[in-house]
């Protein structure tokens, strides 16, 4: 797993074997990446990465310049392994949080312009996670929900 693009580019991010997180591929998050950067300048944005298992995303926008980026994770392997990534790269800009991101979302303290969500593909509420973004005030006006899910689910 790589950072792409940015001030930390090139950079090799290698979480422990043993993690449950299936981060998303280099060639999936260089597609989304350009897509975005089609649409949005990133320093102007603030961003929400929900489950964030390895971090792959938070870094990505670190890198590339976003205002702020907060990771919500739950795990204490996976969150340790995001604290101690971000130390080691001087990732300020980065908010970590630990706790469940089902109830984070119950209680937005900010409105983010991006929303990324890439929940384990068995997680009971998966399914409930638009829904739950949509009847809050956690998605800025003209802001972008991302869900990666598995292909048995239809949210159109």
């Amino acid at each position: 797993m790589r950072i792409i693009s940015g001030i930390h580019r090139g950079k090799r991010i290698r979480p422990p074997g043993n993690f449950k997180a299936r981060p998303t591929t280099d060639f999936a998050k260089e597609s989304l990446f350009n897509i975005l950067a089609n649409h949005y300048d990133f320093e102007e944005l603030d961003v929400l990465d929900l489950f964030s298992g390895t971090g792959s995303i938070a870094y990505e926008f670190v890198s590339r310049g976003a205002r702020s980026v907060v990771a919500v994770e739950l795990l204490q392997p996976h969150f340790k392994f995001i604290q101690d990534t971000c130390k080691a790269l001087a990732m300020e800009q980065l908010t970590l949080i630990r706790t469940d991101a089902f109830r984070y979302l119950k209680k937005p303290y900010q409105s983010f312009d991006v929303i990324f969500a890439d929940p384990p593909y068995d997680h009971p509420g998966l399914e409930q996670l638009p829904d739950l973004v949509i009847s809050t005030t956690i998605l800025a006006d003209g802001g972008i929900f991302i869900l990666e899910h598995p292909g048995s689910y239809d949210f159109s």
